[in-house]
């Protein structure tokens, strides 16, 4: 991507970055490409577990029912670097919301939030984590994530982020 042309960037953030971030990540760049818009789009997780891994499967078998390929992505840590490299970074539930503030250093310029802030009358919501649950709870979690990428994509247009090309 052209730097001097990005007029936005968006770190998604969960947990340990194999369920709910990568499919937020995927949804959001899904939404962002229709819409032509030129953002750029990652995401981590606050705790290590999961470092260098791909996203769980059943993440992955969501994404792909959507249209969407998430296997590419590999689990990262959040940085004190995110906070100045990202315009947004963006929770997906409050307990990791918390963690980001905790560890947002002084100089750290990126507005947070939660994912379901950008959904008009979900704000404070979560985004349930599937993890533990069977593939069912994939389905909901991308339901989610797609719908706070749509919120999300609406703000960042309305801010006047340029289209690509």
């Amino acid at each position: 991507m052209d730097n001097a042309r990005m007029t936005s960037s968006i770190l998604f953030v969960c947990l340990g970055n194999i369920c709910r971030s990568p499919l937020a990540e995927g949804a959001f760049r899904a939404e962002a490409a229709r819409r032509g818009l030129d953002v750029m789009v990652d995401s981590a997780g606050t705790g290590s577990w999961h470092v260098g891994r791909p996203p769980d499967p059943r993440a992955q078998a969501e994404a792909k029912r959507h249209g969407v390929d998430i296997s590419g992505l590999r689990a990262r840590q959040v940085t004190p670097r995110d906070f100045r490299r990202f315009d947004r970074i963006v929770a997906l539930d409050a307990q990791n919301f918390a963690d980001l503030q905790a560890m947002r250093p002084g100089d750290g310029t990126a507005r947070l939030s939660l994912l379901l802030d950008h959904v008009p009358g979900r704000a404070g919501s979560a985004v349930v984590d599937p993890y533990y649950g069977d593939a069912a709870g994939f389905g909901t979690c991308w339901d989610d994530v797609a719908a706070g990428a749509r919120g999300l994509a609406d703000e960042i247009a309305a801010d006047g982020a340029q289209p690509k090309g």
